[in-house]
């Protein structure tokens, strides 16, 4: 890491002078390449979560807005791989402004039709040319999104009812150059935060495995008619859990009515027992709590998804890191999906703020959870953000000031291994939403 860390257990911490700067336009600095991060491990003195109240949301694998952020994630992986292939190494690229545009659809039972096809919009920066040789960025992110398309949202045709439209465009030069001068270590590629928390509630859990279950290959072989696009929002006041599920239907499955409110009665029964495994507490379950069937007014698609007629989609705008929607921990609004594993710390810090509050939470005898964040300092390497908040709850009868040494540690440890984590990034074995 360099010079040591700065390190206080106290909630007022000293102001360091700041670095001069070198480049007023970029925010670049070369003081901030040799700076310590300033480390802070405290008490969390904020009311014990979770509290008397709690709300936990999910938008499933084929909501407009898990669409988008899965697109953009498995378009950066796709360009990963061919900048790898071709040069040996990853070269500049955030392709994490993804836009859905709803198309139209006439869903009925027995059938229905796709009448203007889903838009899908592919923005973002990409190296489009290195070393004299082009990179085909369009033609690789096309088919990548595509064969996302294919392998997880089957009912949609990913030829006919889709249309793409790639608007990928080189980063600025001052990017470019910050990007290829992070040899032995990459550079902060932007000044930004990142946040983690440990452990998931029985709520958050419950919430994670309901559209888990729903999503699952084993379900929809048992009923077809369950589509993709799932969201759950669990809502807890004291021992009693809500469970609002909101469930796409394939009408080509349904013969009618009957057959929609007998699918929605499995979305309740699948969901209910799957939250039940997990929460020990009286739960509720409202599903496609707007319908009124005797108007004919039911989430009734032809294709699983409101992609195809009843909403729109952006990458950002769904699940965090944790896969969950959490108002009530500590979030940034950075999309984390699409952008380069290599030094954006948008994605890098939310991911290792959650392991490292996942480590501490595990390793460390008397920690109740832990929360995380982490800012970042363009031009810094990504190894040494700014500041790292780490704040944990320990359990009756354990002092936090005896967890410090084991919890720097584990910091320092994570940061040091943000390698192995770009490596997973790549592997697809981390998910980002």
């Amino acid at each position: 890491m360099g010079s040591n860390p700065t390190l206080t257990a106290t909630r007022n911490v000293p102001r360091s002078p700041a670095p001069a700067a070198s480049n007023l336009d970029t925010g670049m600095n070369t003081a901030a390449e040799t700076s310590a991060p300033e480390l802070i491990v405290r008490a969390d003195e904020t009311a014990p979560y979770p509290g008397e109240v709690e709300i936990v949301e999910r938008k499933g694998i084929g909501h407009p807005d898990t669409i988008c952020d899965a697109l953009a994630e498995e378009i950066c992986r796709a360009l990963c791989r061919a900048y790898l292939d071709a040069f040996g190494q990853i070269l500049h690229h955030n392709v994490d402004k993804i836009l859905l545009c709803g198309g139209a659809a006439r869903p009925a039972f027995g059938g229905g039709e796709v009448l203007e096809p889903v838009e899908l919009y592919l923005a973002g920066r990409a190296t489009e040319e290195f070393e004299g040789r082009r990179v085909p960025v369009a033609d690789i992110a096309t088919e990548a999104s595509r064969r996302w398309l294919r392998e997880n949202i089957p009912a949609l045709d990913a030829d006919r009812d889709v249309r793409i439209i790639p608007k990928f465009r080189p980063g600025s030069g001052a990017l470019r150059a910050l990007f290829s001068k992070g040899k032995a270590t990459a550079l902060s590629n932007d000044t930004s935060c990142g946040a983690g928390f440990a452990p998931l509630t029985p709520l958050e859990r419950g919430v994670l495995e309901v559209e888990k279950a729903l999503n699952s290959s084993e379900v929809k072989r048992l009923h077809p008619a369950l589509g993709c696009d799932v969201k759950v929002m669990g809502v807890r006041h004291g021992s009693r859990i809500r469970l609002t599920v909101s469930s796409a239907m394939i009408g080509r499955h349904l013969a009618g009515v009957a057959d929609y409110v007998r699918a929605k009665d499995a979305v309740r029964q699948i969901s209910l027992s799957a939250a039940k495994a997990i929460a020990n507490s009286e739960i509720e379950v409202a599903v496609n709590a707007a319908d009124d069937a005797e108007k004919g007014e039911i989430f009734l698609t032809v294709t699983g998804t409101s992609a195809e007629s009843g909403d729109d989609g952006e990458a950002g705008r769904g699940n965090r890191v944790s896969g969950l929607i959490t108002p009530y921990r500590p979030m940034t609004l950075e999309a984390a999906a699409g952008k380069n594993p290599v030094s954006h710390v948008g994605k890098l810090y939310n991911l290792a703020a959650s392991r490292i509050c996942d480590k501490i939470f595990v390793a460390i005898p008397g920690v109740e959870d832990a929360s995380c964040l982490m800012a970042s300092q363009i031009g810094r390497p990504v190894n040494r953000p700014q500041m790292v908040d780490l704040r944990i709850r320990p359990k009756p009868g354990a002092r936090v000031a005896t967890m410090i040494p084991a919890a720097t540690k584990l910091i320092l440890g994570e940061l040091e291994d943000l390698g192995a984590l770009q490596a997973e990034l790549l592997s697809g074995r981390v998910n980002v939403y």
